[in-house]
């Protein structure tokens, strides 16, 4: 079983790395639900980590539907992300209507070749799952990071079992959205899922002695001595119970 890890930093993906992951997702800005992360951090992760290291490629936060000047962005940053060394790229587009954007992602999936691609959960806000599936497999994406449409998988594994068995194994389904220690075997065991994307960031307090509270240089509901992290030992947690799954040690069904 694949575990991913979203992360937005070097020592995450470090921390990753070493609780058992085989796979990153690299992103800035998390709060915005990820955006493209700059050159610098790409080369620094790539350095420090040999997992494989699959690359966010979002000009902006908000809506899926991009301008031409946005999309040619992205397919620079494409570009360079394969001379970075990355194993994959994420994305996702959608048209006005909702429906995913078939011509302009396979484009971007030729584009990145050999580079692997996961349509993210732009899927999830796409108008109809099923037609989705469809359109997402026609642009010879490898996969598509889903949580059923809904907020979190836990909430939508019937509607990931769903799409699962409608793949066909045409395109990998993993599924992402609120898995945590204490039910990421409920959700293993009954969507049957073989990949699991988790976003296992806790907040840490600055190191920094001097704090001005009187000004925020972000959103005003920004912490500005705030940072996030992922630790090793929650990936390991993860890691430990999917591989006992995998051995057969851990059974039962969904509750």
């Amino acid at each position: 079983m694949v575990l991913e890890i979203c992360v937005d930093s070097v020592e995450s993906a470090i921390a990753s790395q070493a609780g058992g992951a085989q796979r990153v997702e690299l992103c800035s800005d998390l709060n915005e639900g990820g955006i493209t992360p700059s050159d610098g951090l790409i080369q620094a992760v790539r350095k420090h980590v040999g997992i494989d290291v699959f690359v966010m490629v979002r000009p902006r936060g908000g809506d899926s539907f991009y301008t031409p000047y946005e999309y040619e962005v992205m397919q620079a940053d494409v570009v360079r992300m394969k001379q970075l060394g990355a194993d994959g790229i994420v994305v996702g587009l959608l048209d006005r209507d909702g429906h995913v954007d078939v011509q302009r992602t396979r484009a971007l999936v030729q584009l990145a070749d050999p580079m692997q691609v996961t349509f993210h959960r732009a899927f999830d806000m796409s108008a109809d799952l099923d037609e989705s599936l469809e359109r997402v497999t026609e642009t010879g994406a490898h996969r598509i990071l889903t949580s059923g449409g809904v907020q979190t998988v836990s909430q939508g594994a019937e509607r990931v079992i769903q799409l699962i068995d409608a793949a066909k194994g045409r395109i990998r389904i993993m599924v992402g959205g609120g898995i945590r220690q204490e039910n990421i075997r409920k959700i293993a065991l009954r969507t049957k899922a073989t990949e699991f994307h988790c976003s296992l960031r806790i907040r840490t307090q600055s190191p920094v002695t001097f704090q001005n509270h009187s000004l925020k240089l972000g959103s005003v509901a920004n912490d500005e001595f705030a940072r996030y992290v992922v630790l090793e030992e929650n990936v390991r947690g993860l890691r430990e119970t999917l591989d006992k799954i995998s051995s057969g040690v851990v059974q039962g069904v969904y509750e």
